[in-house]
């Protein structure tokens, strides 16, 4: 890690200690957000490299990263909350947030939550607006035509994650990483691996995929849950970043959330980018997050 990003913590008022990393120059904040299976550590080359007339925070949610788990979340309001409190902690007031896959969803959340505290808002290759539905799949691997719905359908259907999270199987975590997220490019041999080694930390993977697949702040029924309308509430310039060959998230999920916050939202699709722009594209999503003005051009 580089002498200028810090690992720290802090103990919020609900009991759970939030870890984060840290670069402190400049007066105007990037507050990030992670996605399923990482933590802050997964921002790091961004963090290098961002403008040093920037503040950047990076937090661990609940149950990532060294951040606690002492009490499971229902909901991805609980990590919008953790994120409420933290950011009062630390005298967070306004900034710039954006969010990877499913902490781009968190990102969501958070802005329809706390309106007041987001000036922009960039999502990278972020779940929708009506979550991230999971299919069924039987023994043998083949589509069932219906979603996943309980907390046992869950478990059954991620259990190959994280039995191999338990059993430190990072030769199965590669192999995912590698048919579904770097699909283009990959981190360094050592940045690899010290990301496989933050996947291991993570302790709430049946809470984040049930939160996952009953997110939905759309006007519409999911599916599994009714739409709570809250994407309404998001009046923010906003920028949806989708690749065009990402594996994880549809182009048509990233058009789905553009056109669900409406006229403060544009889709902008990346060429030759799969689900991680991080390492696929990172000039290009660090000019997004920079960009000085209320709107994206």
């Amino acid at each position: 890690m580089s002498e200028e990003i810090l690992l720290k913590s802090v103990k919020l008022t609900n009991g759970e200690t939030i870890g984060y990393r840290e670069r402190n120059h400049g007066n105007r904040t990037i507050f990030l957000i992670h996605g399923n299976m990482t933590s802050s550590k997964h921002w790091d080359m961004l963090m290098e490299k961002i403008p040093k007339n920037y503040k950047i925070i990076a937090i661990d949610l609940r149950g990532f990263g060294i951040s606690s788990y002492n009490t499971p979340v229902t909901s991805l309001k609980d990590f919008s909350q953790d994120i409420k409190l933290f950011a009062d902690t630390l005298g967070l007031e306004h900034f710039t947030l954006g969010g990877w896959s499913a902490g781009g969803a968190v990102a969501m959340q958070f802005t329809a939550d706390y309106p007041q505290q987001v000036s922009k808002l960039v999502l990278v290759e972020s779940v929708g607006i009506k979550g991230f539905p999971m299919l069924k799949f039987n023994d043998q691997g083949e589509p069932l035509g219906e979603f996943v719905k309980t907390k046992e359908e869950v478990e059954k259907q991620i259990a190959p994650i994280v039995n191999a999270v338990t059993n430190k199987d990072k030769a199965y975590l590669r192999a995912l990483w590698n048919k579904l997220i770097y699909t283009q490019k990959q981190p360094s041999p050592e940045r690899y691996e010290e990301y496989l080694e933050d996947m291991l930390t993570q302790k709430n993977h049946t809470d984040v995929y049930l939160s996952l697949i009953k997110f939905n702040i759309s006007n519409e029924n999911n599916g599994i849950i009714n739409g709570s309308g809250e994407v309404d509430k998001i009046d923010v310039p906003t920028l949806v970043i989708q690749g065009d060959k990402d594996r994880v998230i549809p182009v048509m999920m990233a058009k789905e959330i553009a056109d669900g916050i409406g006229g403060n939202a544009k889709l902008v699709v990346l060429e030759n980018c799969g689900h991680s722009p991080l390492t696929d594209c990172p000039d290009k999503l660090i000019s997004y997050l920079t960009s000085k003005t209320n709107a994206f051009s």
